[in-house]
């Protein structure tokens, strides 16, 4: 569930890493010293042959596909350098739990003085895998249990399923994903899901039943995903107090919605970035493909991170979307933003800035949000070089705004409403990296521009999740 969308109920991830690690760093050369002296003396070399041990149910044509550039080496460092980035590339494939590297010079009749044999060794994983995992959402945690079944056919698919339970949701999954040969960014997923989550800053419980089919593929340095999703929800009052407009709201609704999105992301780390810029634009179309519910959605992220003075971090973040509905029927509350907490504009409670109700939130139809951050080292720098460096200091300025919009008054007005009554806050404390996965902030925050109806965290507030503005 994102920081922003809150309504948005996500399912579980159908590509990406795996759970566990896949194995021992292998040794790239092993050869005899002679042999390896001789080879050195020869300014050019010949890839005579590529031989796998270790192959089971894994095709040979998905794996030709991994490892041809091998042959183009035409010396020793560069058939060092293509053996490693090809036992990369089939470590990626997720199907290898070890991959190791032999290379050797040519035996045989037909051995060229010159020639050389490249060996990868390779340990397939069990057909049936399962895993245990904890992750990390924003402000909330969830225990994943997984079944897997890896590279079914032979060519890198995988059928998952998972079940992950958590504080604030629950859900459960089954993905089938498919690479294509030789280009694994490029892959189609098949997801079919029930996702149940309760929200109490709107008094709401969500259930929402689907299906989701996703293409992703690079074109140049950006990432690009298209995806069609059918999806019934169904909305509940969550408490006995919910007011009368989330009693409204209940009951269910048929989504089938077209979406797209671009990202251009050259940090690298998502968690605690020292340098980079991050571009991710999402667009999606609801109404067009079935279903009562009809809107045009867009939103932006852009994140820019450069190194300071005495190995701090600046960074600057942006945030932005808009939500016009379409027709007669106004937008749901399943669809809108939402804003505030500490994992986005810090000082106030979790989504409590905006719209609401006797109490509850009702989310927005515009909103931006923007952050100024410095990241320095620890005073003194304890743990240096170790734990210590899993830690930063955190000084912050945030800010932002979000409202519903007449969307016939013109771009001026809308400017002019998301520019009144803007909240921010400022303040400073300690950031923890939990690996490349997520990372906690223990921060004194002061709120300010706090209009009636903001609830604000005043002192001393904590965050969890692994997107931040």
């Amino acid at each position: 569930m994102g920081t922003v969308h809150a309504r948005s109920l996500e399912p579980l991830p159908v590509s990406g890493p795996d759970f566990g690690a896949l194995g021992e760093e292998a040794e790239l050369i092993e050869v005899e010293p002679e042999a390896k002296q001789e080879i050195l003396e020869n300014k050019n070399v010949v890839v005579q042959h590529v031989h796998f041990d270790g192959l089971e149910r894994t095709k040979d044509d998905i794996i030709m596909y991994e490892i041809c550039d091998v042959f183009k080496a035409k010396n020793l460092i560069d058939v060092m350098r293509k053996s490693h980035e090809a036992r990369e590339k089939l470590l990626r494939l997720g199907i290898f739990r070890q991959v190791e590297v032999l290379i050797d010079t040519c035996q045989g009749d037909d051995a060229l003085p010159n020639g050389l044999d490249v060996t990868f060794e390779v340990m397939e994983l069990r057909r049936l895998t399962g895993s245990y995992n904890t992750m990390v959402g924003n402000n909330e945690g969830s225990m994943v249990l997984g079944l897997k079944l890896p590279n079914i056919f032979g060519r890198a698919e995988k059928v998952t399923f998972q079940f992950s339970y958590g504080t604030k949701e629950t859900s459960y999954g089954l993905s089938f994903f498919k690479p294509q040969p030789g280009h694994f960014e490029r892959n189609v997923s098949l997801n079919l899901y029930k996702v149940t989550g309760q929200f109490p800053w709107s008094s709401l419980r969500e259930t929402d039943r689907g299906i989701s089919t996703e293409i992703n593929f690079p074109i140049l340095k950006t990432n690009h995903a298209l995806k069609w999703e059918g999806v019934w929800r169904e909305l509940g009052c969550l408490a006995r107090t919910a007011s009368f407009s989330v009693r409204e709201e209940s009951g269910h609704s048929l989504k089938s919605s077209v979406s797209h999105a671009m990202v251009v992301d050259s940090r690298k780390s998502s968690i605690l970035p020292r340098q980079g810029a991050l571009l991710k634009i999402n667009q999606e179309l609801a109404g067009y493909t079935g279903g009562n519910v009809s809107f045009l959605k867009e939103d932006f992220e852009v994140q820019l991170n450069r190194p300071f003075l005495w190995d701090s971090v600046f960074s600057a973040s942006l945030w932005g979307g808009m939500l016009v509905p379409i027709g007669d029927k106004p937008s749901s509350i399943a669809d809108r933003f939402y804003l505030g907490g500490p994992t986005s504009v810090r000082g106030f409670n979790m989504y409590s800035i905006g719209p609401q109700s006797e109490g509850d939130y009702l989310g927005g139809e515009a909103y931006w949000a923007g952050g100024l951050h410095l990241y320095t080292p620890l005073p003194f720098r304890p743990g240096h070089g170790g734990f210590g460096d899993l830690f930063r200091t955190h000084f912050f300025l945030n800010a932002g705004n979000l409202c519903n919009l007449n969307y016939g008054e013109g771009p001026k007005a809308h400017l002019r409403k998301l520019a009144e009554c803007i909240r921010w806050s400022y303040g400073a404390g300690i950031v923890l990296r939990l690996g490349n996965i997520a990372r906690l902030e223990l921060n004194y925050c002061i709120p300010m521009g706090v209009q009636s109806g903001d609830r604000i965290c005043d002192g001393i507030q904590f965050g969890a999740g692994i997107r931040f503005l």
